[in-house]
């Protein structure tokens, strides 16, 4: 079982295993250990250039979330229904999702514009609530969502959106 504390070491260990995968392309990173909304890491090129990083980080399966951060959902009855999506909280923000690995497999990464990664969490969620006519079983009011490993697996790798997204900051 998860507790206060290994759940605050899994993110520690996420947010310096992605400053460590920067630095290995040549940029800067600073990780701020969770102690500023929004963003966990400042990333920046030699010439200036700079991008705001989410990490999110597991040693399990999946990523949870408050899909209400993501989307503005009404409840009509015990039935949500999903309205207007949430603007991102700063321009270009990135989050990176890891996957930490054990003694046999790899860390794994996933890149992707907070816009991407709402639009994901969004379908998600608007084709589980499909699936339930619209009312979560247990909890119709919980706003509760959980994205696993195959449903980003496109995402994975793709370290070279944030270069190119820290080269456009300078433009």
């Amino acid at each position: 079982m998860a507790t206060g504390r290994s759940t605050k070491l899994t993110g520690s260990v996420g947010e310096f295993l992605v400053a460590a995968e920067l630095c290995r392309r040549g940029l800067i990173a600073t990780p701020f250990s969770g102690n500023v909304p929004h963003y966990d890491i400042v990333a920046s090129d030699e010439y200036g250039g700079h991008l705001l990083i989410q990490v999110k980080t597991i040693n399990k399966t999946n990523w949870q979330f408050d899909v209400s951060k993501f989307v503005d959902i009404s409840m009509d009855g015990d039935r949500q229904v999903l309205e207007n999506e949430v603007k991102e909280p700063f321009p270009n923000l990135y989050c990176v999702f890891v996957a930490l690995g054990n003694s046999n497999t790899k860390d794994r990464y996933f890149i992707f514009t907070w816009n991407e990664l709402r639009t994901t969490i969004v379908n998600h969620h608007n084709a589980y609530l499909k699936k339930c006519g619209g009312v979560r079983p247990k909890a119709p009011k919980s706003m509760h969502c959980s994205i696993n490993i195959e449903e980003v697996e496109q995402y994975e790798g793709q370290w070279q959106k944030i270069q190119d997204a820290i080269v456009k900051t300078r433009q």
